[in-house]
């Protein structure tokens, strides 16, 4: 038996992983412990996985869902090798989570799995495009969202029938001012929820809810369009664009604005460049 972990983005309290197993058929299955709560996106393969809370078949699509400081065994009866997008969290992490999800009363989860659910097939599908593109810094707020979302499930929770209070929308509208201001350098979610006194996730949510997308997706959208508007206005060269507009590296900058924009940079000025 083979697995190999990669460790895709990290921070406090949580790391996301991707893990790739060879195992067989043929071969015995393998226990282990987890360390930390786990939540686990299936995206390809199948295991059985027995832990503590029942044993569960997992296909692509569904959840793993471990508890912190127990032992699990995963075995491959009925097929060869899987890959997991594994998101691990500290308690102290899950905790806050589990205070801030209305209908959630317990740290642990009660089932081994959650199976493909029509609900959860968009954000499983923005966290398995965010590890093909390499997009590490997008996993800040999936890994708040996966847990979220699985703990929210888990509990009947839901969460589209409260509007957000004035006090919220005053500090989402300070939060898409601060962003504003400071596109061109890092700002973290944590960060953010700090200055608005709230959780992360509670932050997150209220976010998502007021403004129709993720800080995150605020953030990038708000770098392209300053971005695009410089490339119509100035014959400034499209590295230093995508530098000055907050851009680590040129390549990330390109995969990202065709993404939004449909062409590439060098394309999308010279068209305009053209009819001008």
């Amino acid at each position: 038996m083979t697995a190999t972990a990669d460790t895709l983005a990290s921070g406090p309290g949580w790391h996301v992983a991707d893990v790739i197993c060879t195992a067989s058929a043929g071969d015995r299955p393998f226990e282990e412990a987890h360390r930390d709560f786990c939540v686990a996106a299936v995206t390809s393969g199948s295991f059985r996985y027995r832990a503590q809370q029942g044993t569960a078949v997992l296909a692509p699509g569904s959840l793993l869902l471990g508890n912190s400081g127990t032992c699990y065994e995963c075995g491959h009866e009925h097929g060869n090798g899987d890959r997991c997008l594994s998101f691990h969290f500290g308690s102290a992490y899950m905790d806050r989570i589990v205070a801030d999800v209305p209908g959630a009363r317990t740290l642990s989860f009660a089932a081994p799995r959650l199976p493909p659910l029509p609900a959860l097939a968009p954000l499983l599908a923005e966290a398995e495009a965010a590890r093909d593109m390499a997009d590490t810094d997008a996993f800040e707020e999936l890994a708040l969202r996966v847990a979220g979302a699985a703990v929210a499930t888990l509990s009947g929770a839901t969460h589209g029938g409260c509007d957000p209070s004035r006090r919220d929308q005053k500090r989402v509208a300070e939060a898409v001012r601060r962003i504003e201001l400071d596109a061109d350098g890092p700002i973290s979610l944590p960060a953010l929820a700090d200055e608005t006194a709230t959780s992360p996730y509670h932050f997150l949510r209220t976010f998502r809810q007021v403004a129709g997308m993720t800080p995150y997706q605020y953030l990038l959208r708000t770098r392209l369009h300053r971005a695009a508007v410089r490339l119509r206005t100035s014959n400034d060269a499209i590295s230093a664009i995508a530098f000055e507009a907050g851009f680590n590296d040129l390549s990330t900058f390109n995969r990202r604005f065709r993404r939004l924009m449909g062409e590439t940079p060098g394309r999308y000025r010279a068209r305009r460049a053209g009819r001008g």
